[in-house]
């Protein structure tokens, strides 16, 4: 009986490392393939081979091995008690970030102003202002038709400044919150959104003062209730090319499909009679990744980005802000990704400018959490000429949403031995400092 059980198995391990295989060919994943396959014969052969000779041990040796190992990772364990992050003590003042700093000119009463007031940044900021710049001529990366490509994408965004908010309809429709909830998320997701979040609106989401040429310095002045939180998916393939050119154009084709998205929902809200502005590129009242946080569509993990459950952090954001009755989504009380993030430490060792913390979290202003040198990250875009993405390319969790890469988040959300299996094999199978994949042929007009 057990060299039949045994025969079994094998040939079930054989189908699964084939499967694999296949998948990870689809995903042009060549050295995940040829592991995969190698993995199908040599795990199977022994259980085959115990059956064909009829050794009885070995067939029950092996059958007992895979049980045990089946178990230790299907088995719940390591889970720890939810804690809470905390909250930030104070707002961010965007004048402060250095996408709003890189902005101020030489030679303004601004410039002078700004640094006079914040000496510790004029170091930094000369440093980057003395590179090429990001999408800019004698970057590292550049490539003058899809640099171009990418700028014609971010002034499409800017044309949708316009229609981030406007006029009310006087006439105000009586809704059902939870029907209207619900609408707005399958609408949203209709026009492309991957996940959608409702959450309550706290002070600490909004920036203090706001940092951008159009309303540099005004305070920022919204009362709304409620946020929507969107997510959009920034393509695998381009993404895979980090840090080189396609990356900042898949970047900017996604800050323009997730402003579509908040830009018609926004006007869609103030034609139902209630109040809501959307918050897009360069044009935000709201810091988008704690309310997506809170909105439970993923959790903020080492490199500072939102990681999501179908996609990592391989999303674009987009928040609107409204006064409709919509009912709030919980916060998911999930350690798995935290936890995984303190193992891992893939996007740390692979950041070209040591930008991602190797530590433990620390508190930052009232929250526990990794902070990165956003000053570093944003020179080597300068240098570069690229929003890198390095980190978002090389992150496990950055899959395919497909059964196969499901199947393995589960595992890590469900146990703390998965989550170091998982990390073992990524590094097996993807390696530990993976190469940027080339640019496809269709984008290679100019170098």
């Amino acid at each position: 009986m057990f060299q039949y059980i045994s025969f079994f198995l094998g040939v079930i391990i054989f189908f699964v490392f084939v499967y694999v295989a296949i998948v990870s060919f689809t995903e042009k994943q060549k050295r995940a393939a040829y592991v995969s396959l190698l993995f199908s014969l040599i795990l199977s052969v022994p259980f085959i081979i115990s059956a064909f000779i009829n050794i009885e041990i070995l067939s029950i040796s092996l059958i007992a091995i895979t049980i045990i190992i089946l178990l230790l990772l299907i088995i719940p364990v390591g889970k720890k008690k939810f804690q809470d992050r905390g909250k930030p003590n104070s707002k961010i003042d965007e004048r402060n970030i250095v996408f709003s700093r890189r902005l101020l000119k030489k030679g303004t009463e601004r410039f002078e102003n700004y640094y006079k007031e914040n000496p510790a940044y004029s170091k930094p900021d000369e440093e980057f202002r003395s590179k090429p710049g990001l999408m800019s001529k004698g970057s590292t990366s550049f490539n003058n038709v899809i640099f171009k490509s990418a700028e014609t994408c971010f002034d499409f965004v800017r044309l949708l400044h316009k229609g981030t908010d406007g006029k009310i309809s006087p006439e105000k429709d009586i809704v059902d919150a939870e029907k209207i909830t619900n609408y707005i998320k399958n609408w949203a997701k209709q026009l492309g959104a991957i996940s959608v979040g409702v959450t309550e609106l706290k002070k600490h989401h909004f920036y203090g003062h706001h940092g951008r040429e159009h309303n540099y310095g005004e305070k920022v002045d919204n009362k709304h209730k409620f946020a929507i939180a969107f997510t959009v998916e920034m393509d695998k393939d381009m993404m895979a090319t980090a840090p080189t050119a396609p990356t900042v154009l898949e970047s900017a084709h996604q800050y323009v499909n997730a402003g579509i998205i908040a830009v018609t929902i926004s006007s869609f809200i103030r034609k139902l009679g209630y109040p809501a502005k959307a918050h897009i590129d360069e044009s935000y009242d709201v810091l988008c990744p704690p309310i997506a946080e809170d909105a439970g569509l993923g959790t903020i993990g080492r490199m500072g980005l939102l990681i999501t459950p179908e996609l990592g952090p391989r999303v674009r954001l987009s928040v609107v802000t409204t006064d409709l009755p919509i009912i709030i989504d919980k916060k998911k009380k999930d350690n798995s990704v935290i936890e995984f993030c303190k193992k891992c430490k893939k996007c740390a060792e692979v950041c070209p400018t040591d930008a991602i913390p190797f530590d433990e979290q620390k508190n930052h202003n009232g929250v526990k959490k990794w902070q990165i040198d956003q000053d570093a990250c944003f020179k080597f875009w300068c240098i570069n000429g690229t929003d890198c993405g390095r980190c978002v390319s090389v992150c496990p969790y950055s899959h395919p949403n497909n059964t196969f890469h499901n199947f393995i988040r589960w595992g890590i959300k469900n146990s703390s031995i998965f989550r170091s299996f998982a990390l073992i094999m990524d590094d097996l199978f993807y390696g530990k400092n993976p190469a940027p994949a080339k640019i496809s042929e269709w984008m290679k007009v100019s170098e």
